[in-house]
This record gives C-alpha cells, sequence and structure tokens, in this order.
C-alpha cells in the first residue's frame, strides 16, 4: 500500500463525546494530532484529558464521534470500534500511565524483552520452538536484545540493565516506562502526565529523551502533562481542554497569549482574573454544560459538570447583601454580578 502524505494527521478526534450518566466529560471534542510532532493535551484537574486517552486507547469506548488513526502505510483504523489489544498491535498506539506501571522485580532489561513478547512468541512457535532452540527463534531473540538495549541508551539506563527495575529512582522509572513502550514498534505513543513528580533535572533527562525520540524514529507523540515548562519546551502543538470541550488549540505561542488560557492555566494576578475572564465570556463553555436536564436528574444546585442548572452566589466584601450569579458557577459571572449589584439605580421617571 502506497504510504501517507506526511500532511496527513496521525490522528484525527471528531465530535468526540463520552458521557457516564449525567457526567458530561467530553463534550463534541475535535481536534488533530500532526504527523512526526508532539501534541500536548492540557487543561486543569476534571477537564476530561485523561478520559480522552481512555477513548483513544480502547479503555472506553465513546458514546459519540469518530477517533482516525493513520499509519504512515496509508492504512485507516477506526479506533472506537477496535479492542485495546488490536489498537496496539495493529493500529500501532502505545501509551503509558500516571502511575507507573512496570514489573518491579524483574530487571530493567526484562521488562523491555517483555514488551516484544509477541514476537518473540510467534518466532518461538508458542514456545515449542523456543525450547527446542530452532527455527527463528535464535534470530528473534537476538534482535529483541539490541532493540531493548538501544533503547536502555536512548533512555540513559543501560548501566542498569541488570538491576531490578523497582529499584530506580522515580525519574527513572518514568524514563524506562517510555522505553518499553518504544520497544513495542508504535507511530503514536501516549504519555499521561510523564512529568509528573520529577525534580528539574529528571525533567530535563524526560525532554530530551522525547525530543529524541521525535528526532530519531520519527514516531509521533500526545502528551497530558501539567508542567507548562515541559508543555512550552517540546511541544509543537497544544489543545487546552475545560469542562470537556476545547477552548484553544494551536502552536505553544498562540496557546500561551491566549486571554482564557492564561486566565484559566497560566495563572494571573487576583486582582486581574475578574477583568480578564469577563473579556473572553468564560461563561459560554460553562452555559453549554448547564441546564440541559431538569434537576432531577441530577444533585441539588452544585458548580459540578453534572447536567441540571447551576446556581452560586457572590457576597459583596463588607456587606449583608447576596447577590445571585446563575447559571454559570465562573468568576466571570460572579464579576459581572458584583458590578450590577453595586452600579447604582437610576430612578424611573413618571407613568406615562
Amino acid at each position: 500500500m502506497a504510504g501517507t502524505n506526511l500532511q496527513t494527521p496521525i490522528l484525527q478526534v471528531d465530535h468526540l463525546s463520552m458521557k457516564f450518566g449525567g457526567l458530561v466529560a467530553i463534550g463534541d471534542l475535535s481536534f488533530t494530532a500532526p504527523r512526526g510532532e508532539i501534541t500536548a493535551l492540557i487543561g486543569p484537574n476534571g477537564a476530561g484529558k485523561t478520559t480522552v486517552f481512555n477513548c483513544i486507547t480502547g479503555f472506553y469506548k465513546p458514546t459519540e464521534g469518530m477517533i482516525t488513526m493513520t499509519r504512515a502505510s496509508g492504512e485507516k483504523f477506526l479506533l472506537e470500534r477496535m479492542p485495546d489489544f488490536q489498537i496496539t498491535a495493529k493500529a500501532k498506539v502505545a501509551r503509558t500511565f500516571q502511575n507507573i506501571r512496570l514489573f518491579s522485580g524483574m530487571t530493567v532489561l526484562e521488562n523491555l524483552l517483555v514488551a516484544q513478547h509477541n514476537a518473540l512468541m510467534r518466532a518461538s512457535g508458542f514456545t515449542v520452538l523456543g525450547l527446542l532452540g530452532l527455527g527463528g527463534y535464535k534470530d528473534a531473540s537476538r534482535a529483541s536484545i539490541e532493540k531493548a538495549v538501544y533503547w536502555l541508551e536512548k533512555a540513559d539506563l543501560m548501566d542498569r540493565a541488570d538491576d531490578p527495575a523497582g529499584d530506580l529512582s522515580y525519574g527513572a522509572q518514568r524514563r524506562l516506562e517510555i522505553a518499553r513502550a518504544m520497544c513495542t514498534g508504535p507511530e503514536l505513543l501516549c504519555l499521561d502526565e510523564p512529568a509528573a513528580g520529577l525534580n528539574p533535572k529528571e525533567s530535563l533527562a524526560l525532554n530530551e529523551l522525547l525530543l529524541g525520540i521525535r528526532r530519531d524514529s520519527g514516531t509521533s507523540i500526545l502528551l497530558i502533562e501539567h508542567d507548562m515548562a515541559v508543555v512550552m519546551e517540546i511541544s509543537d502543538h497544544v489543545v487546552v481542554l475545560e469542562y470537556g470541550r476545547k477552548i484553544s488549540d494551536g502552536s505553544p505561542a498562540s496557546v500561551r497569549s491566549d486571554p482564557k488560557v492564561i486566565a484559566a492555566y497560566l495563572g494571573v494576578d487576583d486582582e486581574e482574573v475578574g477583568d480578564v475572564l469577563v473579556e473572553v465570556g468564560d461563561t459560554s463553555v460553562i452555559e453549554e454544560l448547564d441546564g440541559v436536564a431538569p434537576v432531577a436528574q441530577g444533585p441539588a444546585e452544585t458548580s459540578s459538570m453534572f447536567e441540571g442548572p447551576i446556581a452560586d452566589t457572590v457576597e459583596e466584601a463588607g456587606g449583608e447583601t447576596i447577590v445571585p450569579a446563575s447559571p454559570a458557577a465562573s468568576k466571570a459571572a460572579q464579576v459581572e454580578a458584583e458590578t450590577a449589584a453595586k452600579s447604582p439605580v437610576e430612578p424611573k421617571g413618571p407613568a406615562q
């Protein structure tokens, strides 16, 4: 089959929605991951980032939408229709998790060999030829060790190859987990908060590993990350989520200068938050998730993502007045309500 056009995105997500009962975790999300680039998916806790990963890698079946993976050969896979093990084996999508999942009792080298068990099992005739050392098993075994050594060197772990994986430092375990994922030969590598818990030196080593993967192997990377220093340094493309909806999509520079992203994620002074949120209209995203169903379908008045109207109140500084600020529980609505309450009321003229 002819190779695909390099301009074709490796991953295309169209109108993805994921609901858990009345909870809208992802709502009508669309974005693309360019081929051969690092795409970052960012947003606050609860924005739905890991849910997106779980839909891409087959752990969840989305309520609505399409997820298209296009391999370098041009072959397309609809990931939402595939079992999770085929997404790795056929579509060539690998992932890591927020919590490290290594075989701590095995050596570092053995962890990388385990990732290649499918190829080794086929070469062994499912243990028979392997036990006898017949067929191509020896060649396959040698090739698997060479691949493991290659990624140990890339992850700067060659000197720890014979040590138990559980004896590595936290940062080294993170790099080992990524190296293990790369031993499956993915075309798309999905990383869920790879820099979580790392110190600055470990973050630098992680950045070098990821940039090396993109440069040397051509593997595309999709990552979830809260460390903005990592995101802005290594990402080519950034997608920002809030309440399960996309609010910004573009280059790191364009996202960094987006007023809504500044207010919600990158931080502004407390006295500036209200002004920025009012300016960019922060209520628009939340209002789409509110008031969809009667209150009976969800809990009482709340600021969660459950369907049903949201009501909030704001107390004036130094006063007793309680000003309703529904329908959205955002700072924009609160600031607007406070401003309206403090404005003098013009006397009405006589009735005509």
